[in-house]
C-alpha cells in the first residue's frame, strides 16, 4: 500500500514564528501599489470630468454611485469564485490587471460615457478580486498569525491611500492630467505581478477538479459566523465616507474662518492624518488580535469611532478637538478593518472562506453607501449633528451585537 503523500500545505514551526512570509509579503505590496495605481485617476477623476470633458458635477456623483453599487455586486460574485482553491490565483490576477489598465484608460477617454464604463469594469473587476485575495492570504498564513497578516495587508492599504494622492499631485505638477493617469497603469500592473508571485508561494490546495461556481450563504449565517455578520453590518450602516467628516470639519472651520482656503487645507490636512494613524493602527490591531482575539480588537475599534462621531456631532470651531476627532476614527478603521478580515479568515472553513470574505466585502460596500446615504439626508434635513448622532447610534448596536467570542464552523 502506498504512503499518503505528506500535507505541505500546513505551516511548519519556523514558518509560524516567522509569519511575514514571501506570500504575504507579495500580497502587501500588491495592495500598496494597487491603491497607488488607482488612487491616482480618483483624485484626478472630477477635474477631469469637470475641466477636461465639460461635464457637470452631477456626472461625478453618478458614476461614483453605480460604480460602488457594481462594486458590491462583484464581490459577492467573487466570494463565490473564490471558493474554489485553483480558481483563487487566476481571478486575483486577473482582478488586479483588469483594474490596473481600465482605470489608467481613463485617460484616453474623450467622452463621459467612456468614463463611465472604464470606471464600472475597474471597479466590478477590484471587486471581484478582493475574496480572492483575503482568501489566498489565508491559505499562506497559520491560524495564530491571521491578525498580523490582515493588519499588516490593510496597513499596505492605507499606506497606498496616503501615496495615492500625492502621486497625483506630483505627476500633475509634472505633466498633464491625461497623462498622469494613463500613468497610473505602472503600479497598478505591479500589483498584479506581486499577487503573481505571491499566489506561486503558496501551495496548492486544490486537486485538479474545479468546483461549482456558488456562492455559499445559509452555513454562513449561522452561529459565530453569522452573530459576526450581524454586529458587522450593524458597523456598516454607521460607517461613513470619510469625506463627510471632511465635510463636517470644513462646515465648522468655515464659521471662524468664512473666507480663505484655510478651513479646507486644515481639514485636508486631518485628512492625511487620519490615514497615517489608520496605517499604524492597523500593523498594531494585527499583533493584538494575535494576542487577545480578533473580537476584543473589533469592539475596541468600534467603540473608538463611536467616541469620534460623538465629538463630530457635539463639538465646535475647535481645531484640537477635530484632530481629536480623525485621530479617533483612524484608530477605529484600523482596529475594524484588520478585525474583521482575521475574524472572518478565523471562523470560515477553508471550503467556503471565498464565500465569507465575499458576504464581508458586500457588506462592507452596501452598508457604507446606506450610511452615506442616510447621514447625508439627514444632514440635508435636519443637521450634521442629527446625522452624527444616527451613526453614533449604529456604532452603539454593533457593540451590543459582536460576539465576545468565536467558533468555527466545522467542516
Amino acid at each position: 500500500m502506498n504512503a499518503e503523500p505528506e500535507d505541505t500545505t500546513a505551516p511548519g514551526p519556523a514558518e509560524r514564528r516567522r509569519w511575514l512570509t514571501a506570500p504575504v509579503a507579495g500580497i502587501g505590496v500588491a495592495s500598496l501599489l494597487s491603491d497607488l495605481g488607482h488612487e491616482v485617476p480618483t483624485s484626478l477623476l472630477p477635474t477631469f470630468l469637470n475641466s477636461t470633458l465639460g461635464a457637470p458635477a452631477a456626472a461625478l456623483g453618478v458614476i461614483e454611485g453605480f460604480a460602488d453599487g457594481i462594486a458590491g455586486a462583484a464581490k459577492l460574485a467573487g466570494g463565490a469564485l473564490a471558493d474554489d482553491p485553483g480558481r483563487r490565483r487566476t481571478v486575483a490576477v486577473g482582478g488586479y490587471t483588469t483594474t490596473a489598465i481600465t482605470s489608467s484608460l481613463i485617460g484616453a477617454a474623450v467622452a463621459v460615457w467612456q468614463v463611465a464604463v472604464l470606471r464600472v469594469v475597474a471597479w466590478a473587476a477590484r471587486g471581484i478580486r478582493n475574496p480572492s485575495r483575503n482568501a489566498l492570504l489565508a491559505d499562506a498564513t497559520s491560524p495564530e498569525a491571521y491578525g498580523r497578516a490582515f493588519g499588516f495587508e490593510r496597513g499596505m492599504d492605507n499606506l497606498g491611500a496616503i501615496g495615492g494622492p500625492l502621486l497625483a499631485l506630483l505627476l500633475v505638477a509634472l505633466l498633464s492630467v491625461r497623462t498622469a493617469i494613463l500613468l497610473s497603469i505602472i503600479p497598478g500592473l505591479g500589483a498584479a505581478v506581486a499577487i503573481f508571485y505571491a499566489a506561486r508561494h503558496i501551495p496548492r490546495k486544490d486537486s485538479g477538479e474545479r468546483r461549482r461556481v456558488r456562492l455559499v450563504v445559509r452555513p454562513l449565517l449561522k452561529g459565530s459566523m453569522g452573530h459576526l455578520l450581524l454586529g458587522v453590518s450593524a458597523f456598516e450602516a454607521g460607517n461613513i465616507a470619510a469625506t463627510l467628516m471632511i465635510l463636517r470639519s470644513n462646515q465648522l472651520l468655515g464659521t471662524t474662518h468664512p473666507s480663505g482656503k484655510g478651513p479646507v487645507v486644515v481639514s485636508l490636512g486631518l485628512y492625511t492624518v487620519y490615514n497615517v494613524v489608520a496605517t499604524v493602527t492597523s500593523m498594531l490591531a494585527g499583533h493584538a488580535s494575535d494576542r487577545a482575539g480578533a473580537p476584543w480588537v473589533l469592539r475596541a475599534g468600534v467603540a473608538t469611532f463611536a467616541v469620534s462621531y460623538l465629538v463630530f456631532a457635539l463639538t465646535g470651531p475647535n481645531a484640537w478637538l477635530l484632530a481629536a476627532a480623525f485621530v479617533l476614527s483612524g484608530i477605529g478603521i484600523g482596529c475594524v478593518e484588520t478585525g474583521e478580515h482575521a475574524a472572518v479568515a478565523a471562523v470560515a472553513p477553508e471550503r467556503i472562506r471565498g464565500s465569507a470574505f465575499g458576504l464581508l466585502a458586500a457588506s462592507q460596500s452596501f452598508g457604507n453607501l446606506a450610511a452615506s446615504g442616510v447621514a447625508g439626508i439627514l444632514w440635508t434635513v435636519f443637521s450634521a449633528k442629527v446625522a452624527f448622532l444616527y451613526i453614533t447610534a449604529w456604532m452603539l448596536v454593533s457593540l451590543v451585537t459582536l460576539p465576545g467570542r468565536l467558533r468555527p464552523i466545522e467542516g
